[in-house]
């Protein structure tokens, strides 16, 4: 059963004040028409032909009114009889026209099904808007056509006349609106103005001709309906191409434009709903994807693609109910849109009915095809108000359901990874890349200005490191000056300790490296007494030798111990080394840079999101190009100063897709003379999966430059032995959601000691990350692994920072044999 027009129905609460306008309408309409209306009934008689003739078509022509497209028969209805109504009036005068209008009134409301109270306001209405027509006519010379020939001051009273008419009718329309229904009735009358003005106007502009005819004969009057039917047949053939146009002509569902058209209208509706406190004034917008649709696209060819797109019309069309609308937008994608839902709870069920459906089989051409599909719902109001919102919000639950292996997802701000926030986020990231590449361009190749080591390198950007066979590092001022640690073992083994050898304050001219050897050593610190002792770092803690001090991660760089930013300047790219231990032998391998970004509001952004933001967009290629120029001309700077790390970063689906990547390093190493051994990419199993080919290809070119390869988080994705087997890998790293559970967790335990001694098999070097405290620091070496990193050690830290703590760091290794510590078995499963 159809609900009952909104527009029928006032919502509580505003019964009264709606309720004292309407009589206050209708008594001035009474006072107005009165007097008028008992001058008519003794004219009856001495009426012409033409003016029954007029009567007769407004009353006829109000049964049948126009409805232009997409707007509800109700509010927005073009009515004919405006015209011969307002001829009457500039003919005959006000009592005529307010009677013919009344009986108008009458008929075109019972036609439409309005109700009592609204025939008598509208009834009412048109009376006050014929008086101030009137009245207006009646400010000039006299009788408008009682002259014969119309003068200028005429036209005038005849113009406004119809403004009059405009103004105070859709004036009273608004305020009753406004009365009803609150804050919403100015969006809905500006939007409406145009299309009254269009056909109201033309209508009362017509008036003066068919006074004009009907003076000559009232036989010309009829000839009106001639262009009147014209403009209705034109109109409707309008409104035909109008709906054609909003059907998809493969399936005959209504396409995205009817989709707009009636989600647009339903906001409405339910709005309306809601004010009144009615229930079911929610409206839900559910988007469907195919999931498999392209499979069937590519095997089978277009025209059984087509025929399965029919066929799952069919069946949306059977299950979703009559009420509801079904829209296909376009490819494998469609849309309902449910109304009257009272919670999120009934827009699920029918997306369950609608998976249920689409998982059956569809039989083409005796072949069964499997298709099924994920649906994303967004609910008004909690989701969206408008059209858009609710569009977007709903394909991002679609894609949510997609991305979880889920079929019915609704929407949550979770899951909204391309939110205005990211997008502006990405904005900025632009920004400062695009700031970044002009500061590098700008930086002069030429030497000149400074010494220069090693293809622009300068020396003494960063504190040179120097090792000498088992000597502990050797740090180097600026003058020359050297800390030294000397590094002695007990006799006939044992423990490890350290013999500090003072050495001289350092007086340097380079206040950076000063500041790294003070920092390093807490009797120069204790000597050197700086104004501002928080500046420096804190006392040696008496942990393990080498392992990470609680209280580093607030240390600051030795940039920020002379009131700089330890990210760089607000906005701007830097990269983070986290040091790779040997654990037989405590010594530092290498180490993995890390993306970290400084936001100027945001403050440091998550790493996980700054990638996931970037790789969705042409930004990934910028960055990507940015953190192999850093890393790469850091390498350079350290070989500069003796130290020969070797650094290993992180690459994106994108990098390994494009092969770009290749030529760019290949690029990158011979400008800044670097061994491609200095240099290892990590690639995570997801990579590998998204295109093997073409991954497979780029890796090769790679390996034959002679940079390593290493498969990051192995042991979370698919296929891990067939890429050990296949690619030319250097070193597998062993995932920290293992590795942080391996002391408490005999099954994660298991794991990473298959996973060592498969990568000691194969001939591969295998590396833990997440080794955060001393027992799995020795479960690892227990194991055979070869190198950790984790917080035991280090937390990442900028470049000038790592070269501090390697000044401060003494190579540790596990005491005692290989037994390995008792690890708490789970539960009998």
């Amino acid at each position: 059963m159809e609900p009952p027009d909104p527009r029928n129905l006032v919502p509580p609460g505003r019964t009264a004040p709606f309720s004292v306008f309407v009589g206050l309408v209708l008594l001035l309409a009474v006072l107005l028409s009165v007097g008028p209306l008992v001058s008519f009934a003794g004219t009856l008689p001495d009426l012409p032909a033409a003016f029954w003739t007029m009567a007769v078509l407004a009353v006829a022509c109000d049964a049948r009114p126009f409805l232009p497209p997409g707007r509800r028969p109700s509010s927005s209805a073009v009515f004919p009889s405006t015209c011969f109504i307002f001829a009457i009036l500039l003919g005959w005068g006000l009592g005529p026209a307010v009677a013919v209008q009344a009986v108008a009134v009458l008929v075109s409301g019972a036609r439409m099904r309005h109700a009592p109270w609204r025939v008598a306001f509208n009834a009412g209405q048109y009376a006050c808007s014929l008086a101030a027509a009137y009245a207006v006519t009646r400010l000039g010379p006299g009788g408008i056509f009682d002259a014969g020939g119309l003068g200028w001051t005429d036209i005038a009273a005849i113009g406004g006349a119809g403004v009059a008419w405009f103004v105070v009718n859709y004036g009273l329309v608004t305020t009753a609106v406004r009365l009803r229904f609150g804050e919403r009735w100015w969006p809905n009358a500006r939007h409406g103005l145009p299309f009254e003005l269009l056909s109201t106007g033309s209508l009362l502009l017509l008036a003066p001709v068919l006074v004009t005819a009907a003076r000559a004969s009232s036989a010309l009057v009829p000839l009106v309906l001639v262009p009147l039917f014209a403009v209705y047949r034109m109109a409707r053939l309008t409104v035909e191409q109008h709906q054609l146009a909003a059907l998809d002509p493969l399936t005959g569902l209504p396409n995205r434009k009817a989709l707009l058209s009636e989600v647009n209208e339903q906001v409405h509706r339910h709005a309306e709903r809601a004010a009144r406190g009615a229930p079911g004034a929610r409206l839900a917008l559910l988007l469907i994807d195919l999931d498999r649709f392209k499979n069937v696209n590519d095997a089978l060819g277009h025209a059984v693609g087509d025929r399965l797109l029919v066929e799952v019309s069919a069946r949306l069309t059977d299950v979703v109910p009559a009420s509801d609308l079904v829209v296909r937008l376009g490819g494998d994608e469609f849309a309902i849109v449910m109304t009257g839902v009272d919670d999120v709870t009934q827009a699920r069920a029918l997306a369950d009915q609608v998976v249920r459906v689409l998982a059956e089989p569809v039989p083409l051409d005796g072949l069964p095809l499997d298709v099924g599909g994920s649906i994303g719902i967004a609910l008004y109001p909690e989701h969206g108000e408008d059209f858009a919102t609710l569009m977007r919000h709903a394909d991002v639950a679609m894609y949510d359901a997609k991305h979880r292996n889920d079929t019915v997802a609704v929407y949550t701000a979770e899951s909204d990874h391309n939110s205005a926030e990211r997008l502006g986020l990405l904005a900025d990231l632009r920004r400062v890349l695009d700031a970044g590449a002009a500061g590098r361009s700008a930086v002069p190749d030429a030497p000149g200005d400074a010494p220069v080591a090693r293809d622009g390198v300068r020396d003494g950007d960063t504190a040179p490191v120097a090792r000498d066979g088992d000597a502990a590092p050797v740090v180097r001022g600026g003058d020359g000056a050297a800390l030294t640690t000397s590094v002695v073992r007990q006799p006939g083994g044992g423990r490890w300790f350290r013999r500090r050898h003072r050495p001289p304050v350092v007086a340097s001219d380079d206040e950076l490296i000063a500041r790294i050897v003070t920092g390093a050593d807490p009797i120069l610190r204790r000597t050197a007494r700086p104004a501002d002792p928080a500046a420096l770092p804190g006392e040696p803690w008496s942990g393990p030798v080498g392992a990470h001090r609680p209280g580093d991660e607030g240390t600051p760089s030795a940039g920020a111990a002379f009131g700089g930013d330890p990210a760089g300047d607000a906005g701007e790219i830097t990269m983070y080394y986290q040091p790779q231990i040997a654990i037989a032998t405590g010594e530092v391998v290498g180490v993995e840079a890390l993306l970290r970004w400084r936001h100027p509001r945001r403050g440091m952004v998550d790493p996980e999101e700054l990638i996931r933001v970037a790789e969705q967009s042409a930004v990934m290629r910028l960055l990507t190009r940015r953190v192999v120029d850093d890393v790469v001309e850091q390498l350079a700077k350290w070989s500069a100063a003796g130290l020969g790390l070797r650094a290993a970063l992180n690459v994106s689906v994108r990098d390994l897709h494009t092969g770009e990547i290749a030529d760019q390093i290949a690029d990158r190493l011979t400008r800044y003379g670097v061994a491609p051994e200095r240099l290892q990419l990590e690639i995570t199993e997801g990579a590998l999966m998204a295109d093997p080919r073409r991954v497979l290809t780029t890796i090769t070119r790679l390996h034959r430059i002679g940079v390593g390869i290493a498969l990051d988080d192995f042991g979370t994705g698919y296929s891990s032995l067939q890429h050990l087997r296949r690619l030319p890998l250097s070193e597998v790293k062993v995932d920290r959601s293992f590795v942080l559970g391996m002391t408490e967790d005999s099954d994660d335990a298991a794991i990473v000691r298959s996973t060592i001694e498969l990568g000691k098999a194969l001939g591969l070097r295998v590396v833990a990350e997440g080794v955060e405290d001393e027992k799995t620091w020795r479960m690892l070496h227990a194991a055979g692994c070869d190198a950790a990193q984790g917080w035991f050690y280090a937390r990442p830290m900028p470049a000038e920072e790592l070269v501090a703590w390697l000044g401060r760091y003494r190579p540790v290794r596990p005491l005692g044999g290989h037994d390995e510590p008792d690890v708490p078995r789970r539960s009998p499963r």
